[in-house]
């Protein structure tokens, strides 16, 4: 067997509106799910142990990790005796869903390297180990996600949406976020009526009335997140907003151009923060491969 590479794609929450906490412990939500073309690279292959070596721009506070959500998820297949490495190109506790994208990825490739042929319910089912998200990050696709993140509906109507990635180089704990949420006025976790015309421009208009719950928890909690929002909103973004608990935003233009010159400022202004310009929605897997 020769070594297989895949990309974990970046996901971005559209929108994310959440409810109370429940008597369970658990934030009920509704969202909009759409993956980026750009992500971490997942390679396995044929070992005599399992092992992960992480390299990339952002893989050195996991190199240090005994465990982490990749061999979480292998997990659920025995020891596979398989090499894992990860090349870490997403920033950390960002709001992209990387570690659960990471180990969609590495659970799809194992299924194939080892010739399990085990299939999507399955490997959903598996992919449900590394927490509820798992199995929206296993299949990659555009899709509603209700629930605790755990329903999905897919979303084949959703077109193409030109963006920029932005973060400010601050993490935004997931827990942390939630805490200060739960300080304040409690909010609804209503899924909206699709928009009546699915174009980009009338989509980007519909997501405008939405609204991500966890923006303003997180920003009184990292500042670095409002600066980056504001900073994005002054190249003339048709939306702002942040991705799940942080502390990513993206901004959606009219066109990838738009997006392109829009991220050349945004890196000439800010140097030190992560910038990518990218597209979000399937027809983004073509351009990941």
């Amino acid at each position: 067997m020769t070594a297989l590479t895949a990309v974990a794609r970046a996901k971005v929450n559209l929108f994310l509106h959440v409810g109370p906490l429940d008597a369970d412990g658990y934030h009920p939500l509704a969202s909009l799910v759409a993956f980026a073309d750009v992500g971490d690279i997942v390679t396995v292959s044929p070992s005599d142990a399992p092992s992960l070596s992480v390299t990339g721009p952002f893989g050195k506070p996991l190199a240090g990790e005994g465990d982490n959500l990749i061999l979480k998820g292998l997990r659920t297949l025995g020891e596979p005796s398989l090499a894992v490495t990860l090349d870490k190109r997403l920033p950390i506790a960002a709001g992209l869903g990387g570690g659960s994208s990471d180990a969609g990825a590495a659970l799809r490739l194992a299924d194939q390297a080892l010739g399990l042929d085990l299939g999507e319910t399955r490997l959903s089912e598996l992919s449900k180990a590394v927490g509820a998200d798992g199995p929206m990050c296993l299949a990659m696709r555009s899709a509603w996600a209700e629930g605790i993140g755990d329903r999905l509906t897919f979303e084949p109507g959703l077109p193409p949406l030109h963006a920029v990635l932005v973060n400010p180089g601050r993490p935004s704990p997931t827990g942390a976020v939630y805490r200060a949420y739960d300080a304040g006025p409690p909010r609804t976790a209503d899924r909206p009526a699709p928009p009546e015309d699915w174009s980009p421009a009338s989509v980007i208009d519909w997501l405008a009335a939405q609204r991500n719950d966890l923006q303003a928890p997180a920003v009184s909690l990292e500042p670095a997140i409002g600066a980056a929002l504001s900073a994005v909103a002054a190249t003339g973004a048709r939306l702002t907003r942040m991705s799940g608990s942080g502390a990513t935003v993206f901004g959606l233009y009219d066109s990838a151009h738009a997006a392109q010159v829009a991220a050349e400022k945004l890196d000439s202004k800010h140097g030190d923060w992560w910038v990518k310009p990218t597209v979000l929605g399937d027809d983004a897997a073509k351009a990941a491969q």
